[in-house]
């Protein structure tokens, strides 16, 4: 199972959920109904939580919707039973398995503790991750941080890969349907928290890799205003990008935000050469044709369509990047923060890397000029094998980084807590390869109905997690007793806390721009 995931999350499929068993429901919670602005939704007790599955929060996204943006739900008779929903479109994938087709997959999944509050509780608006291809809201149980945390978690899910982030010329909203999504998911919640006991005025936006870097989008949209009071972002920043051959052989520099006309030069280049697979009919127009193809038949190139379009639209009018380090941003605090070794998930795609192949491989990504400089600043010798020092180059160069530099740019005006995540032995990653990309996820969440057995340090490592995390989320500061202190980084050097159990280096301050070398790479072209 194990090296199934890690073979998908260097494929970029992350992060993965698996898929073992269903969470059972549990006597200790009654059932309980709740009237939504749509109708009347019915829980399912999973131990001391209730979970209300499958509550659609915009309309099937089908026929002359698709690459609209979201529309109102529309309103249901009698009682809504709590059902997992269909995911969006998506190739097979750890999370999905057979893949999805079906367009109608705008819905979201809301667990509250079962005890009654005698005031609102926080919200957290959790966005999944999977390279805006893959991914599923209910794939992330929350019935533990919902009861340890006393908080309310809600997970979506929103169009991916072609359908949302498709664009054509002439096509409003290019590159933006699923952060559409995201928002209509916002709004929902602004809507309808104080149904299920939340507070609308205490919402925290969080996600990672994608989600993460949707958060960050949503913090510089203008039409977010108003959704969202506090943000999350674990392995995703405005700022991320990649180097030529980074992250796999012969992968091109370049970023998940690019602008829109290039999505839709993008979009009109593949519809124009794939007119007789889409089913085109003579005289019909392009974008006519694009409306109505089956949706099976789009999901076979969803791949080709993973990018944010920026520029010229409401949604996202500047480059998140741009727009974060000119000060055009929600100011809300921040969680901010990376795995210490994030690249090790893709390391399957260069093979057995050696001492011969490792200065090629750096060659490759940055040049003859500029190698000599990262062969002296990571020189083999520093670190246990080629394959390590080739994770700690890269896992610098794209994750870190560029979540530093976010972070920078944020920590001028607004409160950011940076972290690393640290656990060498998290159970989504194979011995040796320490905390890969999303190997934090089983801290905060059940995957895929699965909690992961853990050993007592690792537990009490989880437990300070979601204390932190749902301390953020209640009060916007993640203190309290029984965890050591976290202070919010200064705008200059970032600097912030590493979470390892207590039987590695427990949790500790970390300089985040001296460890990673950030310094370093701000002066690598």
């Amino acid at each position: 199972m194990t090296k199934r995931l890690l073979a998908i999350l260097a494929a970029g499929l992350a992060p993965a959920a698996l898929l073992v068993s269903a969470v059972q429901p549990s006597a200790a919670a009654q059932p309980t109904v709740v009237r939504t602005d749509g109708g009347l939704v019915q829980s399912t007790a999973v131990g001391d939580a209730l979970v209300y599955n499958g509550i659609p929060y915009a309309a099937p996204p089908v026929g002359p919707l698709r690459w609209k943006a979201p529309q109102p739900a529309k309103p249901w008779d009698g009682v809504r039973q709590s059902k997992i929903s269909n995911p969006c479109p998506q190739q097979a994938n750890p999370e999905v398995p057979d893949g999805a087709s079906t367009e109608d997959c705008l819905y979201l999944n809301v667990t509250t503790p079962a005890a009654k509050s005698t005031k609102p509780r926080g919200v957290v608006v959790w966005i999944p991750g999977g390279g805006f291809f893959s991914g599923a809201g209910y794939n992330y149980g929350a019935s533990r941080l919902v009861t340890r945390g006393d908080v309310i978690v809600v997970t979506i899910n929103y169009r991916l890969g072609i359908f949302g982030f498709f664009g054509y010329p002439g096509l409003p909203g290019s590159g933006t349907y699923g952060l559409q999504d995201q928002q209509a998911a916002l709004r929902w919640v602004q809507r309808n928290a104080r149904a299920f006991g939340g507070d609308p005025r205490n919402v925290t936006v969080a996600g990672e890799s994608a989600g993460g870097m949707s958060v960050c989008a949503q913090l510089t949209s203008p039409t977010a205003t108003g959704l969202f009071a506090k943000a999350i972002m674990q392995s995703g920043s405005c700022d991320f990008n990649w180097a030529d051959n980074s992250q796999y052989p012969g992968q091109a520099a370049d970023s998940p935000f690019i602008p829109v006309s290039r999505v839709q030069a993008n979009g009109k280049e593949w519809a124009e050469s794939n007119k007789d697979k889409l089913g085109c009919k003579p005289g019909q127009s392009t974008l006519a044709c694009l409306q109505t193809a089956k949706s099976d038949v789009l999901v076979e190139d969803t791949l080709q369509f993973t990018q944010v379009g920026y520029g010229g639209t409401a949604t996202m009018p500047l480059s998140p990047a741009k727009a974060l380090k000119a000060g055009l941003f929600h100011r809300v605090p921040i969680i901010s923060g990376n795995n210490h070794d994030e690249a090790a998930a893709w390391l399957v795609a260069f093979g057995d890397v050696t001492a011969d192949s490792y200065p090629q491989l750096v060659i490759n990504m940055v040049g003859t000029q500029q190698a000599p400089k990262i062969l002296r600043e990571y020189p083999l010798n520093r670190y246990e094998s080629a394959a390590a020092a080739w994770t700690a180059v890269t896992t610098d160069r794209i994750w870190s980084c560029t979540q530093v530099a976010s972070d920078q740019h944020a920590a001028r005006r607004v409160p950011v807590y940076a972290y690393e995540f640290a656990d060498k032995h998290s159970p989504l990653a194979a011995d040796g390869l320490g905390a890969i990309h999303a190997a934090e996820l089983p801290y905060l969440f059940g995957l895929g109905g699965y909690d992961f057995p853990f050993p007592e340090p690792q537990q009490r490592l989880s437990n300070q997690m979601i204390d932190y995390w749902t301390a953020f989320a209640r009060t916007g500061n993640p203190n309290g007793h029984d965890r050591p202190h976290w202070s919010p980084t200064t705008s200059r050097t970032v600097t912030g806390l590493s979470l390892a159990p207590t039987d590695q280096t427990g949790i500790q301050p970390v300089n985040l721009s001296t460890e990673h070398h950030c310094g370093f790479w701000a002066g690598i072209s």
